[in-house]
């Protein structure tokens, strides 16, 4: 995944009482490979994220 700054992140679940986050990238951190984003996600908060195999990446408009 390579992201950049303004893209949207969501991250499905397989749980089923979990919901779908979502996301938009702030900021690209690390090298391209080992790539990570600083993340603000839907429900305000931010966190460093390491995009694993269930995250999606939707190109900002």
């Amino acid at each position: 995944m390579h992201a950049k700054t303004g893209d949207h992140i969501v991250i499905e679940t397989a749980k089923l009482d979990t919901r779908r986050r979502h996301g938009d990238v702030l900021e690209v951190l690390g090298d391209q490979d080992n790539e990570h984003y600083r993340v603000r996600w839907d429900d305000g908060h931010e966190s460093i994220y390491f995009p694993g195999p269930d995250a999606q990446l939707r190109p900002a408009d």
